[in-house]
């Protein structure tokens, strides 16, 4: 529940209307939903994609995809190497169960 005592109503609006930052954020956090998304439909359908497309996936430069190896992790997945084809390397995103992931990352107890 969101406090009071940080101007927010029951609703997340600030208690004088809405913060002027909210709409900015939540635009950017729908971004963000629409991007996973994205990645998570690559992933099942198991879709070769270029490196200017997983570049602009990840909102980074083409040079940081090429520059990370052959096989490596982006959020939630595996992103592998796959081919090249003509002049263009193809990549493959794998959805990572994060669950088993980060419980043979814990210590035992």
């Amino acid at each position: 529940m969101v406090q009071p005592s940080l101007g927010l109503d029951g609703d997340g609006e600030w208690l004088g209307g809405k913060s002027p930052q909210w709409s900015e954020r939540r635009a950017r956090l729908e971004e963000l939903i629409v991007t996973l998304r994205i990645a998570d439909e690559l992933a099942a359908g198991k879709y070769l994609i270029t490196s200017g497309e997983l570049a602009e996936l990840m909102d980074v430069h083409a040079s940081a995809v090429t520059s990370r190896g052959e096989e490596w992790t982006w959020r939630n997945w595996q992103i592998s190497r796959v081919r090249r084809e003509s002049n263009q390397i193809l990549w493959q995103l794998e959805r990572i169960d994060v669950t088993k992931e980060q419980s043979s990352e814990l210590p035992p107890t």
